[in-house]
């Protein structure tokens, strides 16, 4: 049971998960003042003090932002979901949940020390040969391994939830929770084995060299399921939250589970769809997982489909007629939806370039260009931090036991107006100039060192723009994250489980059978990594004695 008057939750429960929302938002701050900064140097407005570099800003946003802010809310935000629909947290599982949380952290501030002595300036997918101190590399391992544990609580209390209930369906929050934390640790054991095996000791000096196509086919092993790390909790709130604000139901408890089995399966064994133009794997398997990569746009598809269906039923309950007469009936002023959905808005965007990146003529276009930079900024930026943002004026005060107050969901309004017209200016402006063939990771010395590019200024300056609007955006939400928990009057504030529709099928007990699921994940990943990996290591250079550095 929840103590009473703290909150929705256990005030154990509670406390372990604010703790990580205060870092993610610490993480906000900090990337979005590195963003800022960033995007005036980008545009020639400014001129850094104290030698502060480029790219060491560069690295710090893409480091604090895509990995510090999003792991630390998710875990944060499953640990809240988890322990209001299967039930509070054992204290052994919430000791764990602590130390977890604690390695983490000391992993957090040991690399981010190190950005900022300019001992790290290896951009966020730390490329060889580019090469920072060996504790940044350290502080990277424990903050996965400090995730891990999270992952193992998130698991056993799931368990215990269905050792409980046998033969009862378990909680839909609870089930998605496992399988975001499934695919980060299937995912992280590929970027895990770099850090610990090569760049660890290729830092300390036990080895001269580092085989760079395997570290980068590692990281993308890694990096494409990232962005469906982000996701997964997002369509957590949209397949499960957003029915019960509008005052609808679920559309199918059976559908989102199988759309969620099918991220797990096809977001992992693509990561080549990332190095479609570098040497040394075979275009056959470059090209099946294209094919591999493409799959996953079914459950994509799934997801809009549900979505729709439910806000049409709700439509016509509340007395719409027509197919897209819900478009009235939503409650538009009520930012815990508002923000989900623009950030829905946002992601039929970011789905599209997806597909272009993904495609293996396309590709060649856009392909290290700042076109990819303005995708990553729509999928996280906006389909992702719009409905984290939108999950936080809800979440922060039901657990805490506060209010979401008319004032302080009108400025949650307007910082979503604010946030998307920022990203409109960033994102835009970098989608188009990638077209022009405009390089991504580039200063601003670099692209007006040539003549031809000095088209590209007007650009640079509505990045510049749009990355200022942006940073108004981000204080905004700071505000509000700290009235909620500080300023907020107390009270109770909904917690928003949504219901199956009482007409939806029956969910299928095999979507529990986790040993299919993972074995059939492990083996689509053998199936499309074993051969070209051991193609990679049997073709090294001659003398490379097992490493190469080009």
């Amino acid at each position: 049971m929840k103590t009473k008057g703290f909150g929705s939750i256990h005030q154990g429960d509670s406390k372990v998960a604010m703790a990580h929302l205060y870092v993610a938002f610490i993480a906000l701050f900090i990337g979005a003042t590195a963003g800022l900064l960033q995007t005036l140097v980008r545009s020639g407005k400014l001129t850094l003090p104290a030698g502060i570099g480029y790219y060491q800003l560069l690295t710090l946003h893409g480091v604090v932002l895509a990995l510090i802010l999003t792991t630390y809310f998710i875990i944060g935000f499953i640990i809240a979901t988890q322990s209001k629909t299967a039930g509070e947290y054992s204290n052994g599982e919430r000791k764990w949940l602590w130390i977890g949380y604690i390695i983490m952290t000391i992993g957090t501030v040991l690399s981010a020390i190190l950005i900022l002595l300019n001992e790290a300036t290896v951009l966020y997918t730390f490329y060889a040969p580019l090469q920072a101190h060996p504790g940044y590399y350290i502080g990277l391992a424990l903050v996965i391994v400090g995730s891990w544990m999270s992952g193992f609580v998130v698991y056993h209390r799931h368990a215990r939830w269905r050792k409980d209930h046998r033969g009862e369906v378990s909680p839909l929050l609870s089930f998605m929770s496992v399988i975001t934390m499934l695919l980060w640790h299937i995912a992280t054991l590929g970027v895990a084995a770099s850090v610990v095996i090569q760049f660890i000791p290729w830092s300390l000096g036990y080895t001269e060299r580092i085989d760079v196509l395997i570290s980068r086919t590692l990281f993308w092993y890694f990096g494409h399921p990232l962005v469906y790390f982000w996701l997964l909790p997002a369509y957590m709130c949209w397949y499960a939250m957003i029915p019960q604000i509008i005052g609808g139901k679920i559309f199918s408890d059976s559908l989102a589970r199988f759309a969620f089995i099918l991220l797990l399966l096809f977001s992992i064994p693509v990561g080549f769809h990332h190095q479609l133009t570098e040497p040394g794997i075979d275009p056959a398997w470059k090209f099946l997982q294209v094919i591999l990569t493409f799959l996953v746009v079914i459950p994509s598809f799934i997801t809009a489909f549900s979505l729709f269906a439910t806000f049409e039923r709700r439509g016509r309950e509340l007395g719409a007629t027509t197919l897209f007469g819900w478009l009235k009936k939503m409650p538009w002023k009520d930012v815990r939806f508002l923000a989900p959905f623009v950030g829905m808005f946002w992601f039929a965007f970011a789905g599209t370039g997806g597909i272009i990146n993904a495609s293996h003529q396309m590709n060649q276009v856009v392909h290290n260009t700042i076109w990819v930079t303005g995708h990553f900024h729509l999928s996280i930026g906006a389909a992702v931090m719009l409905t984290f943002f939108g999950i936080t004026y809800w979440l922060v005060p039901s657990i805490t036991g506060r209010k979401l107050t008319k004032k302080i969901n009108n400025l949650g309004i307007a910082q979503t107006i604010t946030w998307s017209i920022g990203m409109l200016f960033m994102s835009g402006s970098m989608h188009w100039q990638g077209l022009l063939g405009a390089p991504r990771r580039s200063s601003y010395s670099t692209y007006m060192g040539n003549a031809d590019t000095q088209s590209w200024g007007a650009y640079q300056l509505a990045q510049a723009v749009g990355g200022s609007i942006l940073f108004i955006g981000a204080i905004l939400m700071l505000i509000v994250f700290v009235n909620l928990v500080f300023f907020a009057p107390r009270g109770e504030e909904e917690f928003p489980v949504g219901k199956a529709a009482d007409e939806a099928e029956p969910t299928p007990k095999v979507f529990e059978n986790w040993k299919l699921w993972i074995g059939l994940s492990f083996a689509l990943i053998l199936f499309a990594y074993t051969i070209p990996f051991i193609d990679i290591v049997q073709n090294l250079p001659p003398g490379s004695k097992g490493f190469r550095l080009w």
